[in-house]
């Protein structure tokens, strides 16, 4: 028996996010606003996440693991400021924080998340 795949916001190189079996999959989120700083971007970011796990009908309770990639992790507190502001007490996820070099030098933070639908 085969499960489907839905994507949604198929691009060249990667889809927006992904279902299957009753999982969500989202690729990397980003800040689209680059000149704010970690606070900020993250929080463009954790609004972004929310709102494509919406869109499938998935919310952020839902969210099972979160990896957030830091540029720098001098900006670990200002990320967890914002973040510890939005997560849902309860209902936190698995999570791993790292330091890496992200696509572009102005991006502050990158975060992927899994979720149930």
């Amino acid at each position: 028996m085969s499960t489907s795949i839905q994507r949604y916001h198929i691009g060249p190189r990667l889809a927006e996010i992904v279902v299957h079996n009753n999982t969500v999959y989202l690729a990397g989120q980003i800040a689209e606003t680059l000149d704010k700083d970690a606070r900020g971007q993250t929080e463009e970011v954790l609004a972004a996440i929310e709102r494509l796990l919406n869109e499938v009908g998935s919310e952020k309770q839902k969210i099972l693991s979160a990896t957030i990639y830091l540029a720098d992790m001098a900006d670990y507190d200002a990320m967890n400021d914002a973040w510890s502001a939005w997560v849902v007490p309860g209902h936190t996820p698995a999570r791993a924080t790292v330091e890496a070099r992200l696509a572009d030098p102005r991006y502050r933070v990158e975060m992927v998340v899994i979720a149930a639908l």
